[in-house]
């Protein structure tokens, strides 16, 4: 008797539907946020795997059909399949702050190379098939930093006449550079020579709506209270920036949001944000422990100013996408 217990207990774990996360869904930072293939897909940087020690050697994606159900993929690609890697000469090194950008049927994946300063850091791209890999690296560096400026947190966003722009830099340099990228997505072309916008510290991603280019970023120490997001506005990809406020900053509850993404819904023409926060204090800082990934809906005014975004702790909202199918992920 006590075994068909126990075997119909089980049986009805199994079939119940799997909770959906609340918000942190995930341990990671600098998330990016896509919706490709019908399924939203997030790209963090990885919290660190046993046997990794000094940082991340290697990426996952998230994918869900509907931000309540996740799948974390195999790895996207690996510190030890990057040949350029040890060229620098220095002792340790770690992957951060990855993006994707998608362009006729090919995914390229946009990462950070450390350590930086004052070892200069460098940028990388991978190319794959599909959103979730596997991907294989271009072979050399994309950009590598020095004179004060920290290659770093690159974004590549595509504008309507299929022109790509690299967005890239921050932290100690605190300076945001904006290059034109070759048809290959994997090569410069030339950089185009931008004012950076005020409270840049780091994290730029752009995107447009309504005809106006959103350029936004964080600020402040990443480990500290002042993280937050800011954003300004500009006619054109590249500006010139006009300069709009903070949108995400700390609250009683969660502290040091930034290094953030948005997406829209095609179908509903949701937009969210993906970010990472820390769950400690209030305090001063400096937080240790671990990030957390959070994703929340985010409103637009009548005139096209994005109003300020409040951290939640409940479910994202459940946002299906149109169901697009461009290749089966990997499990």
């Amino acid at each position: 008797m006590r075994l068909k217990i126990l075997l119909a207990a089980l049986a009805s774990l199994a079939a119940a539907p799997a909770p959906v996360p609340h918000n942190p869904i995930f341990v990671g930072a600098d998330p990016d946020i896509v919706a490709l293939c019908g399924r939203w897909w997030v790209y963090p940087t990885n919290a660190i795997d046993p046997g990794d020690g000094f940082a991340a050697t290697r990426f996952y994606a998230w994918s869900s059909p509907d931000l309540g159900h996740w799948t974390k993929s195999a790895p996207l690609i690996e510190m030890k399949d990057i040949g350029w890697i040890d060229a620098d000469d220095a002792p340790n090194h770690g992957l951060w702050a990855p993006s994707l950008t998608a362009v006729n049927g090919r995914y390229y994946l946009y990462y950070s190379v450390g350590p930086q300063n004052p070892t200069p850091s460098r940028l990388g791209v991978a190319v794959g098939d599909s959103p979730d890999g596997p991907f294989t690296d271009s072979g050399k560096p994309l950009l590598t930093g020095g004179n004060g400026f920290e290659a770093i947190d690159p974004m590549v966003f595509v504008d309507r006449d299929g022109k790509a722009y690299l967005y890239a830099g921050g932290s100690a340099g605190a300076k945001l550079r904006i290059f034109l990228m070759k048809p290959d997505m994997t090569e410069i072309d030339h950089e185009i020579l931008v004012e950076t916008p005020p409270n840049f510290t780091e994290g730029a991603f752009v995107h447009e709506r309504g005809g106006i280019y959103y350029l936004s970023y964080s600020h402040g120490h990443f480990d500290g209270p002042d993280y937050s997001v800011h954003y300004a506005t500009a006619k054109t990809p590249v500006g010139p920036w006009s300069y709009r406020g903070a949108i995400l900053a700390a609250d009683a509850s969660h502290q040091g949001p930034g290094h953030h993404a948005f997406a829209e819904n095609p179908k509903t023409h949701q937009w969210f944000i993906a970010y990472h926060r820390w769950e400690d204090g209030p305090g001063p800082g400096p937080y240790r422990g671990t990030r957390r990934v959070a994703i929340d809906a985010m409103r637009y005014a009548p005139d096209g100013r994005i109003l300020p975004i409040r951290m939640t702790d409940g479910p994202p909202p459940l946002s299906p996408l149109p169901v697009q199918t461009c290749k089966e992920p990997r499990r």
